[in-house]
């Protein structure tokens, strides 16, 4: 089967479905590759290197259209490459079929097999490759500091210099999903104060690990709308958000909205009389302009300056990162259709018995299928009662739960047993030595069975590189110390055995020091930016 790659004609779109790299791999799963001369130049991916990847390069729109079996583009079809679509054939990308009603009537008609990559279940793990929309935001939240930086025109980080000290900007970043933890990632890093807020509640460690605030409106609701989402709120708790966006707005030097609800028109966040409060100077990047924007002042496309405040509404800011975008973008089309061709023979199945097959799939051989059905999800566990959570079990231990006293009891009637005997018929120089050996394992075991299972990995990697103080006692067996006599020097050399013995703990322990720390490091270095 052949994929088409058509030059995208939208106003200000510079992304290309596919990228050189992955039209190579496209050609391993068994598929042949056409691309429109051009499709990829404003990404900076020029017809040549499609062609050193092996595709062909056609010369016009209609025969990449016509002449393909699957089609992959980036942006809502026209009416007009509708007409174009071959009867029959795939079409894969951006529908947005719950807006584009007419268009999907349009796909139908043409009796072709629509795949939406906006319509993905998120809610599925393994579809993670796949999420488009994820990669998307990403860039797009990234994006959104860069232009805020561009119209602020001051240091995002404080400084301290001869010619004044410069405070750092604070930057509040209305939605922390994907887009919002890009923008607030990228805001931190520049050494911006940055404080978020969100529907979701759950959202808040995430804000803090990239080095945000996390700022709580005073009501208790739920916003978590399932798949990555919010919901719309109670008009109690949209007051509240009010209240508090509008001390936010006094105090802010950027604002970045990011507030999205499928299927709806942005929620206005950001009113005329916040924006009047800020300060002049201030900037406010409304992701969300391209559905309305959560900004009542903001001209789509377009930035802005109203009452002092610069308001950037611009709908093309994943195109402005178009060579990083595309290559994102076109990855996830290669796993959908690795997802598709499982047999690497270039014949796609669409199997809609797949949860992520049917979630994509919006048009089937001209029949509309969307909405998809509610996706089967397991059950979650049954939740503990707090009695059941904090009484002892009757039976066995759970993980770091004490021993029962009978337990107890009898673990030290033995060991008292043990060093009965010993004390009996062993030496006492043996005897001393065992005594510190059983207590170092008895506090050893207790340090250990007292710290919750996390944290375990780099408990262990720290104990076993202390532990290696076992070398020094090799090193004394492998040199003793050297005794003076009337005759001359004299060393005490141990015999064959403890020498070995010796040669072979300091190995170990070697191998023990160097991963231990080794550990140790990789895993404080997860912790630092």
């Amino acid at each position: 089967m052949q994929i088409g790659i058509p030059k995208e004609l939208a106003s200000g779109e510079k992304r290309v479905a596919t990228v050189p790299d992955v039209v190579e791999k496209l050609i391993k799963l068994g598929f042949s590759v056409a691309v429109e001369s051009g499709a990829g130049d404003a990404a900076n991916f020029a017809d040549d290197t499609y062609r050193a990847a092996g595709a062909e390069i056609v010369p016009s729109a209609d025969k990449v259209w016509s002449g393909s079996d699957i089609v992959f583009k980036v942006r809502v079809p026209s009416a007009d490459e509708v007409a174009m679509l071959r009867e029959g054939s795939t079409l894969i990308g951006f529908i947005w079929p719950a807006q584009n009603p007419e268009l999907m009537q349009q796909l139908a008609a043409r009796k072709a097999t629509v795949l939406a990559i906006d319509s993905l279940p998120r809610q599925i793990s393994r579809a993670q490759k796949m999420d488009a929309l994820s990669s998307m935001a990403g860039i797009s939240g990234y994006r959104a500091v860069i232009e805020a930086a561009n119209a602020f025109g001051r240091f995002f980080n404080g400084q301290i210099t001869a010619a004044g000290k410069v405070p750092p900007a604070k930057v509040f970043i209305a939605g922390a999903g994907v887009a919002g933890l890009a923008a607030i990632g990228t805001a931190a890093n520049l050494g911006a104060v940055v404080r978020a807020n969100d529907t979701r509640a759950e959202v808040a460690d995430q804000v803090v690990s990239l080095g945000g605030e996390f700022v709580k409106v005073d009501y208790e609701e739920e916003g978590s709308g399932g798949g990555g989402y919010g919901k719309v709120m109670s008009e109690g708790f949209q007051q509240a958000q009010r209240a508090m966006y509008a001390e936010q707005a006094k105090d802010a030097d950027i604002i970045i909205t990011t507030a999205l609800i499928p299927g709806k028109p942005a929620p206005k966040l950001i009113t005329a009389e916040m924006v009047k409060t800020m300060k002049p100077g201030s900037v406010i990047v409304d992701m969300a302009a391209e559905q309305g924007g959560n900004c009542e002042l903001t001209e789509p496309g377009q930035a802005v300056v109203k009452h002092g405040v610069t308001i950037v509404g611009y709908t093309d800011l994943v195109s402005r990162m178009a060579r990083q975008a595309s290559t994102l973008y076109s990855n996830n089309l290669l796993r959908l259709t690795e997802e598709l061709c499982k047999t690497k023979d270039g014949v796609i199945n669409v199997n809609m018995e797949d949860d992520a097959i049917r979630g994509l799939t919006v048009v089937k051989e001209g029949s509309v299928t969307w909405p998809p059905p509610p996706l089967k999800l397991p059950a979650p566990p049954p939740a503990k009662s707090a009695a059941a959570l904090t009484a002892p079990k009757a039976h066995g231990h759970g993980a770091g739960a004490p021993m029962s006293a009978k337990s107890l009891a009898a673990v030290f009637g033995v060991s008292a047993v043990l060093f009965l005997l010993v004390g009996l018929y062993a030496p006492a120089s043996f005897l001393a030595h065992f005594t510190v050996f059983v207590l170092a394992c008895f506090i050893g075991y207790m340090v250990v069975w007292n710290v919750a299972p996390s944290l375990h990995t780099p408990l262990m990697s720290v104990t076993n590189a202390i532990s290696s103080i076992i070398a020094i006692g090799a090193l004394v067996q492998v040199a003793p110390p050297v005794t003076s006599t009337v005759a001359g020097a004299v060393t005490d050399r141990p015999n064959a055995l403890i020498l070995g013995l010796a040669v072979f703990a300091l190995a170990l322990t070697a191998v023990n020091m160097f991963g231990g720390f080794a550990v140790t490091r990789r895993m404080l270095a997860m912790f630092r930016k």
